[in-house]
């Protein structure tokens, strides 16, 4: 999930294009913005770090933030070897952070991983993945790329901790420029359709089978199916299936996990620019295969959506959008700047010890600039099986004083709330909140109008007429400007577009 808005026309096998490589931390690749960690950290989003009923939250900066738990930690490695760790998913403290001797990752990661720093000609390094594998080392799969091309290498440095030191075990995928040839592939590197190697994300299918899905711009998404054993890809694929993009084409950020409820392999990806203006959004797409086909809700086929580094609008369509850019207005009651996101991006997800699914990304936030830090979510399934995603950060109900339940009866669902309507475009606009009625009747009142009903199990079904019928989930999440547990839904479109609510009021 990582990738800069700095692009250069390359002639490549004869023909003019663009390439664009991975950064992380808001601006191009080869000159990043240093993450921001506050001495004393207050949430961007204007709560105070202590709150009421035990509900804290100590943030951090980790840019397209990879997760590995073990041992009832979970970490957070992201770009620039910048690593963090929490026993919540709220409260975060450093491990490490910057591409230098000091690190304590890797002993001097400088001179570990020379071999790729010389490829890439850059001494940096994007998103890393984590793993553990059946000899129960830890593998960490990092990469590095040029910056304003995809000149890019993938290798694999080996632990016996998670916190390190890693020591490296050779580079195992290139991509190149300029009539390089890349590994493993024998032709002649072509950015329109050869992949990025970076932002590597692994998981396992049904049957235990491990995958690797990666890539950013160039020549897409790609998936590889892994040695157990060596930790390698299995020999004789190339680079690998392609999933979606092409042209280099502003998508990249990939993770899949797998739910053995609906049976479905989901693909969680970032379309558009990283920084503040970039107009980052997180979009889902899901297969019975973990080499797909990969569809939306309209079935659209994922493997055909390619397009052009200065053109969003020709993947716009594609996917089901999850979040972009909004914020929730202020309502009477509430104190402090109002929740929101801008350019949120380079999200995983994993199921916790109580089975919730928790998508773990970076944000940044409405009038802050390319300040970013780490945001996680609870992610629900509506009743179609498509993802949906919380409007507030994560906080379990356990902190809720008095208690209260996670289930939402009809009558507690009834009332005004701030509504968010995503859109389907990549855009830098902030989608701002606007008030909406569901009635005890039924009907829905308001800026938009229409009708809901619940339909048990916390499923809720709102119609809004022309702009569509939205299938979601009701929960309740922690407003931190109203330092309550508040009644929220969130529901998406077949056209794959999603709104999010949070009642007034508790």
């Amino acid at each position: 999930m990582t990738l800069t808005l700095i692009a250069r026309a390359l002639v490549v096998a004869g023909a003019l294009s663009l390439a664009a490589c991975g950064g992380g931390g808001g601006g191009g690749a080869s000159t990043p913005v240093t993450p921001v960690t506050p001495t004393n950290p207050t949430p961007i989003d204007g709560a105070p770090v202590a709150q009421a009923n035990a509900v804290t939250f100590a943030n951090i900066s980790v840019h397209d933030p990879s997760t590995i738990t073990t041992g009832g930690v979970t970490y957070a490695f992201g770009s620039h070897l910048s690593v963090a760790k929490t026993t919540d998913m709220m409260n975060w403290t450093r491990v490490a952070d910057g591409v230098n001797a000091a690190n304590p990752i890797f002993n001097n990661v400088l001179t570990a991983l020379a071999p790729v720093f010389a490829l890439s000609t850059v001494n940096d390094l994007w998103r890393p993945y984590v793993i553990q594998l059946p000899d129960g080392k830890f593998y960490m799969y990092y990469n590095s790329c040029q910056g304003a091309s995809p000149l890019s290498g993938m290798g694999i440095a080996v632990a016996d901790k998670v916190e390190g030191p890693y020591v490296d075990k050779g580079i195992f995928l290139k991509s190149g420029i300029n009539g390089q040839t890349p590994a493993p592939a024998s032709a002649t590197y072509d950015v329109n359709t050869m992949p990025n190697v970076i932002d590597p994300h692994l998981f396992r299918d049904a049957a235990n089978k491990l995958w690797m899905v990666y890539g950013s711009f160039s020549g897409g998404i790609f998936i590889l199916e892994m040695n157990d054993t060596t930790g390698l890809p299995v020999a004789g694929q190339g680079y690998g299936t392609k999933l979606i993009g092409g042209g280099s084409a502003r998508i990249e950020g990939s993770s899949i996990t797998y739910n053995p409820t609906t049976k479905y392999y989901y693909m969680f990806l970032t379309f558009g620019g990283l920084d503040a203006n970039g107009g980052y959004n997180i979009r889902a797409m899901r297969s019975l295969s973990p080499t797909g086909p990969y569809l939306d809700a309209k079935g659209n086929n994922m493997s055909t959506v390619a397009g052009s580094i200065n053109n969003d609008a020709l993947i716009a369509p594609y996917g089901q959008k999850l979040m972009g850019n909004f914020q929730f207005t202020a309502a009477v009651g509430e104190t402090g700047t109002q929740v929101g996101a801008v350019s949120p991006g380079g999200a995983s997800v994993a199921q916790n010890s109580a089975g919730q699914y928790l998508m773990t990304m970076h944000s940044r936030f409405p009038g802050t600039g390319e300040v970013h830090e780490v945001r996680v979510h609870e992610l629900f399934f509506n009743e179609d099986g498509w993802p949906v995603l919380s409007p507030f950060r994560y906080a379990p109900l356990s902190k809720a004083s008095p208690a209260v339940v996670a289930t939402v009866t009809a009558a507690e669902a009834a009332g005004t709330y701030k509504m968010v309507n995503h859109g389907k475009d990549v855009t830098a606009t902030i989608k701002q909140s606007a008030l909406v009625k569901l009635e005890t009747n039924g009907t829905v009142s308001g800026t938009s109008t229409g009708t809901w009903t619940h339909k048990g199990n916390n499923i809720v079904s709102i119609n809004l007429g022309t702009t569509g019928t939205f299938s979601g989930v009701l929960s309740r999440q922690w407003n931190t400007n109203a330092s309550a547990f508040v009644v929220t839904f969130t529901a998406q479109s077949v056209d794959g577009v999603s709104i999010m609510g949070a009642r007034l009021g508790n």
